[in-house]
């Protein structure tokens, strides 16, 4: 599958978004179209790029506007950056997300006794290449870390890149123990600390901050596509929000909510400011 992103706007503002064009050159979202599985016989599965490796902007996929092009995450009328915590700099991995998948807030995992946090799961990919914003990488699962946000549940799934030189030698977690000391450690420190310098308490996480292995973030990535089945056929009563604004499973720059004509999914990009800039990105 071939992607290219087109950005409009200044970065660092608010006005400015990433949107996604498959090999047509139609507009279509990284959250609905773009499939789950690079290669399902395998589970190796796609993953949109929101921030780059050592980048501070706190970027995201817009699961409530059209198109869901990543924008960058707004607190109180401010755009959000994530701070340099000592020893750390940005973010300390390719940061993105699994599309198709969704963690369902009104579902209470059993593992953790919370609910998720209403968005796609999320990766941290530990390959040596750092991405560009909107990239679609191919990645292999390794494990995951159960962060409790403010009281939601919010994996992290931790992955690298398929294409990577070194994506042989790591198979799962322990992997990671072993060829890259200390960064599991680094992860839960991040997770745990990154919204201290905004006056929020250290944030917590299920099974003590232990991460579990390769096969329980498959079933966990798996179960949160299931999820995103159940809302984009209106199965969730919290999905409605989504599905007023193209959540659908077919192609989401074909139509429209209420019957409109294709090629109405133009309308947001309409409104956009600055000309754009497209690169090819997988």
């Amino acid at each position: 599958m071939s992607v290219t992103v087109e950005e409009r706007g200044k970065p660092n503002t608010q006005d400015y978004r990433v949107f996604f064009k498959n090999s047509e050159g139609k507009y279509i979202s990284p959250f609905h179209d773009i499939p789950i599985y690079a290669n399902e016989a395998q589970n190796i599965f796609h993953a949109v790029v929101e921030v780059p490796r050592w980048t501070n902007a706190k970027m995201e996929i817009a699961t409530k506007d059209a198109l869901n092009p990543l924008k960058q995450d707004v607190k109180k009328g401010n755009l959000r950056y994530v701070a340099n915590v000592f020893p750390h700099r940005g973010y300390i991995w390719n940061y993105g997300a699994i599309p198709q998948t969704w963690e369902d807030p009104n579902h209470k995992d059993s593992d953790t006794g919370c609910c998720g946090d209403n968005d796609p799961i999320d990766i941290c990919d530990i390959g040596n290449k750092v991405c560009s914003r909107g990239e679609v990488i191919k990645v292999k699962v390794l494990g995951t870390l159960a962060l409790i946000d403010e009281g939601e549940t919010d994996w992290k799934v931790i992955v690298i890149n398929a294409e990577d030189p070194e994506a042989g030698d790591f198979n799962d977690i322990d992997d990671v123990r072993r060829i890259k000391p200390g960064y599991l450690e680094a992860t839960v420190d991040w997770f745990k600390t990154y919204k201290v310098p905004d006056g929020k308490p250290e944030n917590q996480f299920g099974f003590n901050g232990e991460f579990k292995d390769r096969d329980f973030a498959i079933k966990t990535v798996k179960s949160t596509h299931e999820f995103w089945k159940a809302l984009v056929s209106k199965a969730t009563s919290t999905g409605e929000k989504y599905l007023v604004i193209f959540c659908r499973p077919e192609p989401l720059h074909c139509s429209r909510p209420g019957g409109s004509k294709p090629g109405d999914a133009n309308q947001p990009l309409r409104n956009s400011k600055n000309a754009n800039m497209e690169k090819q990105l997988m």
